[in-house]
């Protein structure tokens, strides 16, 4: 018995990143940047309480490498996978921090097996 529910999505990324840590520091720093500005201080316990998109904790995204500079982000909760309004939530706040050349939002792979 399967819903749509059970879809996870993710960003498949692409930018000029030579490393998954680069690649997850393009994803960070423009809304940890946000947060210290709004707030005056940053703490790593605060990756949960940013949110890049309505529902979505900065915390809560991982970056994985693909290829060379092609990265896949997606939620590393199994609690909260990306739905796909969530996930174009989050594109299109990436959009807006301009950190990455392409920006797609696909089902993840896997995403329908129980």
């Amino acid at each position: 018995m399967k819903t749509n529910k059970g879809l996870e999505y993710c960003l498949i990324v692409e930018g000029a990143y030579l490393a998954e840590t680069e690649a997850e520091h393009a994803l960070r720093d423009p809304f940890i940047e946000d947060w210290v500005e709004q707030t005056g201080h940053f703490r790593i316990h605060n990756m949960g309480d940013i949110e890049v998109a309505p529902g979505v904790a900065l915390g809560s995204l991982g970056v994985v490498m693909l290829d060379d500079g092609v990265f896949e982000i997606a939620s590393v909760d199994p609690e909260h996978p990306l739905t796909e309004h969530k996930a174009k939530g989050v594109a299109e706040a990436l959009r807006r921090q301009d950190m990455f050349d392409e920006i797609t939002v696909e089902p993840r792979a896997g995403s329908e097996e129980e």
